[in-house]
């Protein structure tokens, strides 16, 4: 169903922290623009009019909606163990959505839009960011969680099944007792490990995740068909169903390709049960767990360390077992009066049609409480540019009534004004510095040229591939100075750690 489009946004660093004197340089004729945009009713936001019949543009940016966090993880796992995390894994927004963005958050079940961007060079990026309402004070439905865990051989790896284990033994102790969970093992076949079961008999669930133990080959399909069958079998309306699949990813038995374990996962999808892929392993197929997660309508995350696995378990899972929105897509309409080129910095495989945003029969992203969507995009202006300059659409679905709903706001040139590296937000810095590593990860050495089959400049106003012209490259330690200085100023650990893998991606 999903469009997966061209390959998007393969530059490698481009964006000018080499000199001031680049932005210092750029006229206003490129641009400064702090007039009032066009058909604004009050700030930030597109009137409800223009929602549904916004003017013609051929400039539109169309994707689903993405929340996946695996790709970052997996590369922080192979930097730490003193390599270079293979390029095809590398998914320069699942790195950005790591990252806490600071969005305010909407009053109601839909999503709050931010835009904020600024200078860097004869470039600007924008940040466009989607912001759903966190669960607050125990304010959740219930839930039907049934996990199906990989006890294959290679799960006896330190860091896997133990791993697993800890973490389902924290998570149980978290869950209400009306919560009910279900457990599948799977090894060369599968097994029912424990129906599912009330939260409030927690001994006998905490018996069931003892008895977990790794056996022979890997036949991941006969795991999620079970899984698939006993969440069906336990399925409960009015609450939260899901399937939480735990493992390396690594199928060697049975189906061992995407499609024929696709095919099925489709299929529950479409039913109300959605999926959570949680990946671990020095060794993790991270493609086949990244699209079981696209065509489940749910999310990739990875955890290679007790921290991050109490982090996602303990912390995280319990209150984002909800969904907010099904099928979300986004669409960015840029003025074509004042942008001259643009590029969408990651979404390769989550680009969609134009048309698609409003066919509500095509896939978009599950969305639960709290999570914030990021998109970045690098803009060529037209000399002059000023005012309006594009209109923000999110569209999705509620997971009741399955009634679809809009968003949006509006993004003028002035929005982009500020000097990116000095005067950019701290949170808006740290997402372009996200970016900009991913690719430099994928792309390898960016002054030597890009290593993956993003290369090429295409014709027109869209760049699927290479940079917008004029967006400039930077060496990797003025980026890890940067994000050094950003980690005192958040003071995140997240934005500490970053600067430490860009340190160690300089020695691998």
């Amino acid at each position: 169903m999903r469009n997966r489009g061209k390959a998007l946004a393969a530059a490698a660093l481009g964006v000018a922290l080499l000199t001031s004197a680049c932005s210092a340089g750029e006229s206003k004729s490129a641009g400064d623009g702090n007039q009032k945009p066009i058909g604004r009713a009050h700030p930030g936001t597109v009137p409800e009019d223009r929602l549904l019949e916004q003017q013609p543009s051929s400039y539109l940016s169309t994707f689903a909606l993405d929340v996946d966090t695996a790709s970052y993880g997996y590369a922080r796992r192979a930097l730490l163990d003193g390599r270079r995390p293979d390029p095809a894994t590398v998914r320069p927004e699942e790195f950005v959505n790591h990252f806490k963005q600071g969005y305010a958050e909407p009053e109601g079940n839909g999503f709050a839009v931010s835009a904020d961007g600024g200078r860097a060079g004869d470039v600007r990026l924008l940040r466009v960011g989607l912001q759903t309402r966190r669960a607050t004070g125990g304010a959740r439905r219930d839930a039907n969680l049934t996990f199906v865990v990989d006890t294959s051989g290679s799960m006896g790896e330190p860091g896997r099944l133990d791993l697993l284990k800890t973490a389902l033994h924290a998570l149980i102790d978290r869950l209400r007792p009306s919560d009910s969970v279900a457990i599948v093992a799977y090894d060369s076949d599968a097994t029912l490990v424990r129906e599912m079961t009330p939260v409030s008999r927690r001994a006998e669930l905490h018996r069931a995740i003892d008895s977990l133990d790794t056996g022979d080959s890997t036949n991941l399909k006969a795991g999620m068909t079970l899984g698939y069958k006993e969440a069906r079998r336990g399925f409960r309306e009015g609450v939260t169903n899901r399937v939480i699949l735990a493992s390396d990813g690594l199928a060697n038995t049975g189906a061992t390709t995407s499609r024929p374990i696709l095919s099925k996962v489709r299929e529950e999808a479409g039913t109300g049960i959605s999926l959570l892929c949680v990946g671990v392993g020095s060794d993790y197929g991270d493609k086949l767990m990244e699209e079981l997660a696209d065509h489940g309508n749910g999310r990739a995350v990875y955890i290679s360390d007790a921290e991050k696995a109490k982090r996602l378990f303990v912390e995280q899972l319990p209150a984002t077992v909800e969904v907010r929105a099904r099928d979300a897509k986004a669409q960015v309409a840029f003025d074509s009066r004042q942008v001259d080129t643009y590029r969408l910095i990651g979404y390769d495989n989550r680009g969609l049609r134009p048309q698609d945003l409003r066919d509500d029969s095509v896939d978009g992203g599950e969305i639960g409480p709290g999570h914030s969507v990021t998109a970045l995009y690098a803009v060529r202006l037209r000399p002059g540019a000023s005012g309006h300059l594009a209109d923000v659409t999110v569209r999705w679905q509620d997971p009741d009534s399955g009634r679809a709903a809009e968003q949006g706001r509006t993004i003028t040139v002035g929005d982009l004004s500020p000097d990116l590296w000095e005067s950019g937000t701290p949170r808006l810095r740290v997402a372009v510095a996200a970016a900009y590593f991913a690719e430099h990860l994928r792309d390898r050495d960016p002054g030597h040229g890009a290593q993956s089959p993003y290369t090429t400049p295409s014709q027109g106003p869209f760049i699927s591939q290479g940079r917008v012209p004029g967006e400039q490259v930077a060496d990797l330690p003025e980026l890890i100075r940067q994000v050094t200085a950003l980690g005192s100023a958040t003071e995140d650990r997240d934005v500490r750690e970053l600067a430490d893998l860009m340190s160690r991606a300089t020695t691998v």
